[in-house]
């Protein structure tokens, strides 16, 4: 188990905007930083970083914590494992305690899943650069393709020997599960029950997920035999998922960062000898074709990808009806088509890097335009085909979110089509139409077995009212009709907002009276006395503040961030997190003065009690007035009314210090 105090000094390191910023493109706003969130699919960025508070929080799905809890969110690993990846990345030496055969058989079977890829990873890297048949069989395949052994160790490639069981017989002896061999398809069981080695013979590259653990693995035959599959790669497993993993990104993030673009390549030998040139920022799909998740991990680092393509036309095409997923996420696309025959590699170890550097900045161009000009090539003169290029390219150009750069491309593609540019824009509208009647339908049909009603109805109630659910007593009823149907009282969010300050302003000292200094928790909770919660999350926080100022401790932010509560975790980041900044232009501009609540803190306090106060004696009014229609003998509606008008008293007293006005 890592100690407590290891622990404190790892959150109190760790900086929530480096650890996010390692997986999410963040830009600064105000105090906060913004990006696209990595937990769901969005365009438009509603992912929010505080620095000053050390959380996230996406107004989007609503995901939100520390920099602990992000990366046990993001990379799905547990607790003492995202604490080991925070401690690495800041160099803090882990302390430990001596770890029980309890704790062992409770480590997480996914964990497990991490620990076996590492192993059979040093194993192939052992066998390579060790052995005999490594030496002369792994490492002499990468060595004749042209990678350096600077490179071979940097992306830790490796050897798997052909034998039938060489890995599994070294794992088993040296105390791993043969059952975790099999579910991260390093052994694979055929028909007959007969286990064995899924890559062997094969040379080895090892897939990393974004932090640099290994979660796969492709293998390379070096056999001539048209039988033997040339690249076998891992399965899918709970580690790995080959639609969502990016061969390289590791090692690529940095630089696609400092350079803003990324290099898309399709095999692993591509991105390793791109990345010999020189030229870092580059990926490749992991044993599959592109997919919109691998393209949304792009867009998490740079909003500008470079596709490289090899000579093969028919290649080509086939990868251009997947490209269209690029501009739907409105990403830059751009191409580079080398000569026939080359591919990156190729065209690399036959001219060198300078030349291959030379070859992108000389021929890249917009994706629309490349993808325009092979269709034309294909359809020559036929006025068919070349009708179905031309709404094939304003299909793709429909995709592009932004409204300024697909009308650009029109204007572009009008005068390469030869059609002019107003039938182009009539075509745009019609598939942009046609989308958003299939969506809007998609949304209004009707589940099975619930038929349209036959006149519009209310899908929620009415919002909230400050007027009671029922009518006042006759003597004091109001001379306008009321509407016959009113949403009931509500107090949560008075609850939330008195939550929220307690939450942002009770460990700070304040001295309202010029004689006594006054914490403000221990002031709110006092005043909270006679006052029962209805969100029980909300009623918890209390409680927990209750208790720890018994304890004589002072909860702050920090420790409620860090609650091992998720729940109440949860409720104190959407409670202290707003989408919201307050631009300077508001004074700047137009000089409005926007007041700030932590100008005039007692404002802020007393407001915030008032109005909860405010609301839970809306309640009791409500409460009362039921009572009074009812059937009562005159003494107790004497008492009714008595409790009723006191409470009257009391509502009066709350507004007038809160500025409303009650007329009845």
């Amino acid at each position: 188990m890592i100690k407590k105090e290891t622990i404190d000094r790892i959150v109190e390191t760790a900086l929530i905007e480096e650890v996010v910023g390692d997986f999410v493109q963040l830009k600064k706003r105000g105090t906060s930083m913004i990006g696209l969130c990595p937990f769901h699919n969005e365009k438009s960025p509603s992912f929010n970083v505080s620095p000053s508070k050390g959380i996230y929080k996406c107004f989007g799905c609503g995901k939100g914590g520390d920099s602990i809890s992000f990366v046990m969110e993001h990379e799905k690993y547990a607790y003492p494992e995202a604490l080991k990846y925070l401690a690495q990345k800041y160099n803090i030496e882990i302390e430990e305690s001596e770890i029980t055969p309890e704790y062992q058989a409770q480590v997480d079977r996914r964990e497990s899943l991490y620990i076996i890829t590492n192993y059979a990873a040093k194993f192939f890297e052992t066998t390579m650069w060790g052995s005999p048949s490594g030496q002369t069989i792994g490492l002499s395949y990468f060595r004749e393709r042209g990678f350096r052994d600077d490179i071979i160790k940097k992306f830790e490639l490796g050897y798997s020997p052909d034998e039938w069981t060489a890995l599994q017989d070294k794992a088993i002896a040296d105390g791993y599960r043969p059952e975790f061999l099999e579910e991260t398809g390093l052994s694979v069981k055929n028909d007959s029950g007969k286990v064995y080695d899924r890559f062997r013979g094969r040379v080895m590259f090892p897939i990393h997920n974004f932090t640099g653990r290994i979660i796969g693995f492709g293998g390379r035959t070096l056999k001539t035999d048209k039988n033997v599959p040339k690249y076998v790669n891992s399965p899918q497993s709970d580690i790995y998922n080959k639609s969502n993993v990016l061969y390289g990104l590791f090692q690529a993030k940095k630089a696609i960062r400092d350079v803003d673009n990324c290099y898309l390549v399709e095999g692993y030998a591509d991105v390793l000898s791109v990345h010999q040139a020189g030229v870092e920022n580059v990926v490749a799909a992991s044993g599959t074709s592109l997919t919109p998740e691998h393209v949304r991990i792009m867009a998490r680092v740079t909003k500008n990808v470079t596709i490289l393509f090899d000579g093969d036309a028919a290649g080509i095409k086939a990868s251009l009806r997947g490209l269209d997923m690029i501009l739907e996420e409105g990403l830059n696309a751009k191409v580079v088509l080398f000569p026939e025959g080359h591919d990156p590699d190729s065209y690399i170890q036959k001219l060198g890097s300078a030349a291959f550097k030379t070859h992108i900045e000389l021929h890249q161009q917009d994706f629309i335009f490349f993808k325009t000009q092979i269709l034309l090539k294909e359809a020559t003169n036929d006025p068919i085909k070349k009708a179905a290029v031309i709404r094939d390219i304003i299909e793709s150009i429909a995709k592009i979110p932004d409204a300024i750069k697909a009308s650009v491309f029109v204007r572009e593609c009008s005068a390469l089509l030869n059609v002019e540019e107003r039938i182009l824009i009539a075509e745009l509208n019609n598939i942009k139409l046609t989308k958003a009647k299939k969506v809007y339908n998609a949304t209004r049909s009707p589940q099975p077995d619930s038929p349209l009603p036959d006149s519009p109805q209310l899908d929620s109630p009415l919002p909230d009212s400050p007027l009671p659910d029922s009518p006042l007593p006759a003597a004091i009823e109001p001379d306008s009709p009321q509407p016959e149907a009113r949403s009931p009282i509500t107090d949560e969010y008075q609850e939330r907002e008195l939550i929220r300050v307690l939450i942002s302003y009770g460990d700070q000292l304040v001295n309202w009276d010029g004689m006594t200094d006054t914490y403000i928790g221990p002031y709110i909770i006092t005043n909270l006395s006679d006052i029962s919660f209805n969100d029980k999350l909300c009623e918890r926080i209390i409680t927990y503040y209750h208790d720890e100022l018994d304890k004589g401790i002072m909860p702050t932010e920090k420790t409620l961030i860090q609650h091992p509560d998720k729940e109440l975790k949860d409720l104190v980041i959407s409670l202290i997190s707003s989408p919201y900044m307050l631009s300077a232009n508001w004074y700047d501009m137009h000089h409005i003065n926007v007041p700030d609540e932590k100008v005039n803190l007692k404002a802020t306090i007393m407001g915030a009690i008032f109005h909860l106060k405010k609301k839970k004696i809306a309640t009791m009014i409500a409460t009362k007035q039921k009572q009074l229609q009812a059937d009562n003998s005159n003494e107790q509606e004497l008492q009714l009314m008595k409790e009723y008008l006191q409470l009257k008293e009391v509502e009066k007293y709350i507004s007038n210090y809160l500025g409303s006005v009650i007329i009845k």
